[in-house]
């Protein structure tokens, strides 16, 4: 505990790795979801990192016990706090005339073709092209092969590091 207060990483590593499957086991039997388990798992040690000056020498586990029980239960409120959202735009869709319903959904889309214009903005130079001529333009492999000059498994490579570059820099919810 003293070499993790100092801010030793190594320390902190061998903390991760011995009390990982513990932490996930925890956070799984609330959540029953692999994703949200890991995610509240790391969010666990993250509230640990943060929170060692708050740590008063005695009964470690059962502290790391509470705080991804915690963590974990707050993940399930968020989730179903969203369902609830989801479910009141649904009903209120529900109740609309159809004409409405297409001009809600024309919004919707345009909203969130503007946020993807935005989050695509924050690519680098070379993604951006790639990303927006098939996701937002639409156009095919050869399409974009023909434009831009290149061969289709060049344009297949290219959008395979745009992809992976999108999953190391964004949260998985901003894309």
């Amino acid at each position: 505990m003293q070499k993790l207060r100092q801010g030793d990483r190594e320390a902190f590593r061998e903390l991760v790795q011995t009390y990982r499957n513990h932490v996930y086991r925890i956070a799984y039997s609330v959540l029953h979801d692999e994703q949200e388990a890991e995610d509240a798992a790391q969010e666990t040690f993250l509230q640990i990192y943060n929170s060692l000056s708050e740590y008063r020498e005695q009964g470690f586990k059962t502290w790391l016990t509470r705080i991804a029980l915690h963590k974990a239960i707050d993940l399930k409120r968020k989730r179903e706090r969203r369902r609830e959202q989801q479910g009141d735009v649904i009903e209120l869709a529900s109740r609309m005339p159809v004409q409405s319903e297409h001009i809600l959904q024309g919004l919707l889309a345009e909203e969130q073709r503007d946020e993807l214009r935005q989050k695509i903005k924050q690519l680098p130079d070379g993604h951006q092209t790639i990303i927006t001529a098939f996701y937002l333009d639409g156009k095919s492999y050869g399409q974009i092969a023909a434009e831009l000059d290149i061969t289709e498994k060049t344009v297949e490579s290219k959008l395979y590091r745009a992809r992976r570059w999108m999953r190391e820099h964004w949260k998985e919810e901003e894309w």
